[in-house]
């Protein structure tokens, strides 16, 4: 028994290496997720409720001037914002209407204009978004990153480079015309292409020689395990050919970086969910809270940065997931509102509880595969 318990809480175990990690990334992301919701919901005169850490019973809170209830609750899976009039899954016309003062009706959420209600749950996306930007440009302000040249060390045997004609010793200068400036850029432009041809320009001793590359589909390890398919060419970089540095980076450039970090994630986000739909993708890498809590715990062995960086990188995932037009998701809600904005009026209100149904049928299919998914890699890689 005292062995159990000393698993538990030591530094690999459970409590420490996996609750904590994963606990700190989910809140984080659920917090700011759902405090752009509140901010510009109050600056669309909206009234809030309450604002819940969690969900469950309240373990403590207060009340602000503004009548806001902000509580951390008992199971911290997440947590919400409950607007004044907000009272279905729809946020639609309130159907308890005459249970609201006068007071409450002139800040509800339902009696807004279609604009306001549109701004209000966009904004938790949105914030997310800015959330990465802000933790990406702030690590490499701060901590910077390490940098490679774009030299090829060596050359795989029997590799889709060795079959282009790359030599040990070419630099890349471009791939698809857009030009390389280390080698990561390189990696981040192969993964998601395998199977499609690239046309890459490269420096050999000063001449410029065009080639053009095809990926292979490969199933690679990570350092904990963990199997994922991405494109590969077979090249190697090693400190002598890419002259390893760490970079820091001025407070405006640390930005504008981060704001392609948000783009390149999205874009291999959106990439891969589109991949998925068509087919090209499989979908054994869609991952629920299993996987977050498994990698939040390994990350967080790396170090409180790589950690920073997993945060950043979930709250891109969910801040994109809630765009998809799926009613109950905030994307269904703009769905929503778009077509009241088009026709001048909102869909009928039965019309939209079925709506969320489906929604919701689908959200909580999505949550059964992917925590399936969690169970056959955990058992798998176990």
């Amino acid at each position: 028994m005292f062995d159990f318990l000393t698993g538990l809480v030591a530094t690999d175990g459970f409590i420490i290496g996996i609750a904590v990690p994963f606990l700190f990334v989910l809140t984080v992301v659920i917090f700011f997720h759902e405090l752009g919701h509140y901010l510009v919901g109050r600056w669309c005169g909206i009234g809030a409720k309450v604002f819940s850490v969690g969900f469950g019973p309240e373990l403590f809170g207060f009340d602000d001037r503004h009548g806001t209830r902000w509580r951390l609750s008992a199971i911290p899976l997440g947590g919400y914002v409950k607007f004044v009039g907000d009272m279905n899954a729809a946020s639609a016309s309130a159907t308890m209407d005459d249970a609201l003062t006068e007071a409450e009706r002139a800040r509800a959420f339902h009696t807004k204009s279609v604009w306001r209600r549109a701004a209000t749950v966009f904004a938790g996306p949105a914030a997310n978004f800015i959330l990465a930007i802000v933790i990406f440009a702030f690590v490499l302000a701060v901590f910077g990153r390490v940098v490679a040249d774009p030299v090829v060390a060596e050359v795989r045997a029997g590799s889709a480079a060795e079959a282009a004609g790359l030599e040990a010793g070419d630099r890349f200068v471009s791939l698809d015309g857009q030009p390389v400036a280390s080698f990561s850029d390189v990696q981040r432009y192969v993964a998601p292409r395998a199977g499609s041809p690239i046309a890459m320009v490269v420096d050999r001793d000063g001449q410029s020689i065009d080639l053009t590359i095809t990926p292979e589909r490969l199933e690679i390890e990570d350092r904990f395990g963990n199997r994922i398919e991405q494109g590969v060419i077979g090249v190697v970089n090693n400190p002598e050919a890419g002259r390893y540095r760490t970079e820091t980076y001025p407070p405006l450039q640390a930005v504008w970086l981060g704001v392609q970090e948000t783009g390149y994630v999205i874009s291999r986000t959106g990439g891969y969910l589109a991949g998925v739909i068509t087919g090209r993708e499989s979908a054994d890498q869609i991952g629920g809270p299993i996987r977050v809590a498994q990698v939040s715990g390994q990350v967080a062995t790396l170090g409180f940065i790589a950690l920073l960086n997993l945060t950043a990188i979930l709250s891109v995932s969910i801040g994109l997931l809630n765009l998809l037009p799926v009613p109950v998701l905030d994307g269904g809600h703009l769905m929503f509102y778009a077509y009241e904005a088009v026709r001048g009026k909102p869909l009928s209100e039965v019309a939209q509880e079925y709506g969320y149904r489906i929604g919701f049928a689908l959200v909580l299919g999505l949550m059964v595969f992917a925590t399936w998914n969690d169970i056959t890699i955990l058992f798998g890689n176990g």
